[in-house]
């Protein structure tokens, strides 16, 4: 009991020599880029005032930097920023305000307090309180573009498509997701681009088919096959043989004519099992000035039949968005293509030039030109060319 009240004692001793000074700051919540920011320093003391002190803290609290100074002696305050950069003001002995912060504002800042020693003013008594301003920034930009351009896209042949969705000017980094035809693409998360061996479907791959059964824009089924169907297929190849048991059971070339085969001007059809399997994958790349670009890709088997003209976009959720972000494409093979021949009578001699101008429709990715001579090669002794234009020359 001796040694506690010998302590209050003490204590009660160096506030009459030295006084007593708290400093706190009030907290802040994050804040976006352009708002206004008051920066409080709260301070108690029975002393009196020599100065307070704003730091702007750098590399990792290394450095202090002096952002504003209120000198308490000749009572004027003033900004420790060049001209320029100046752009904070003095509400209070205390507070600092910045009418509009940039992403560079970002981290934290510390307010020293002094006051004079109480036995002799030579001497100033600091204390010091510290705050970290978080300073958020919106994504400023968005774009949705092909993995690979130009991209050798097959309207023939099922194949592996990778979508990339850039977003830049974010901080922190916002959260990116896909939709096709307004719905949300549920996704499988992978840290590596997947592999050709991996990509499909979610239980097979998709396959051409084979039978000319199996696709009615091949083959009309005949009213005489439709007969059979209940008592055995019929091998339609030899109509004459049977492959059931029932050796009276004959189906004669003469009793019912065979609808002749339409062949179909649509794209092929693949049998499909289920959906096809996205695989997502995002990285962060940190720039100069604070922000992080995001690239999120997005790949599966591309099926022309059903992926042509179909709607996709990149959505962005963000806490400084009051509302998300978004950038779409619509995949488009090409129709039509508009192709100039330069000169257009071109006679013995002549460098004659072929090129593709455009399509009929919008074309999305940029296709892959290849030419090739029909029934020889080029003149150039190559099989094939590629690019958008094609020079014949001796």
């Amino acid at each position: 009991m001796n040694l506690f009240c010998l302590c209050l004692l003490l204590l009660e001793l160096l506030d009459r020599v030295f006084g007593y000074l708290t400093v706190s700051i009030e907290p802040l919540p994050p804040v976006v880029v352009g708002d206004a920011v008051t920066l409080k320093c709260n301070f108690k003391t029975d002393g009196r005032l020599r100065e307070i002190v704003w730091y702007r803290v750098t590399d990792g609290g290394t450095i202090k930097q002096k952002i504003f100074t209120y000198d308490a002696m000749f009572s004027t305050n003033y900004s420790n920023m060049e001209d320029y950069r100046r752009r904070e003001d003095l509400v209070y002995q205390s507070t600092v305000r910045l009418p509009e912060v940039h992403i560079s504002d970002n981290g934290p800042y510390e307010c020293h307090v002094g006051i004079y020693d109480r036995m002799t003013r030579e001497k100033v008594v600091l204390a010091s309180g510290n705050i970290y301003l978080n300073v958020m920034s919106p994504p400023t930009s968005i774009s949705v573009i092909a993995a690979d351009t130009p991209a050798p896209f097959s309207r023939y042949q099922a194949q592996n498509f990778t979508l990339v969705c850039i977003v830049s000017g974010g901080k922190p980094a916002p959260t990116v997701y896909f939709k096709r035809e307004g719905e949300l693409i549920e996704v499988v998360a992978v840290a590596e681009p997947p592999s050709a061996s991996i990509t499909g479907t979610k239980n097979s791959r998709p396959k051409p088919l084979i039978s000319r059964d199996l696709d009615d824009t091949k083959m009309r089924k005949s009213l005489s096959l439709m007969d059979f169907q209940d008592r055995g297929r019929p091998f339609t190849e030899n109509p004459f043989k049977s492959i059931t048991h029932d050796s009276g059971l004959r189906a004669s070339p003469v009793t019912e004519a065979i609808s002749e085969t339409v062949i179909s001007r649509e794209f092929p059809r693949w049998v499909h099992s289920s959906e096809p399997t996205y695989y997502f994958r995002h990285n962060h790349i940190p720039m100069s000035d604070g922000t992080v670009e995001v690239r999120a890709t997005i790949t599966w088997t591309l099926i022309p039949q059903i992926d042509d003209n179909a709607l996709f976009s990149c959505e962005v959720k963000h806490l400084a968005l009051s509302m998300p972000m978004q950038s779409e494409v619509t995949l488009a093979a090409p129709k039509g293509p508009k192709i100039t021949m330069t000169p257009a009578k071109p006679r013995v001699g002549d460098t004659v030039r072929i090129a593709v101008h455009g399509f009929q429709n919008e074309v999305f990715p940029e296709p892959m030109f290849t030419w090739t001579r029909v029934g020889g090669r080029l003149l150039d002794g190559s099989v094939e060319h590629d690019g958008r234009e094609l020079v014949l020359e001796r």
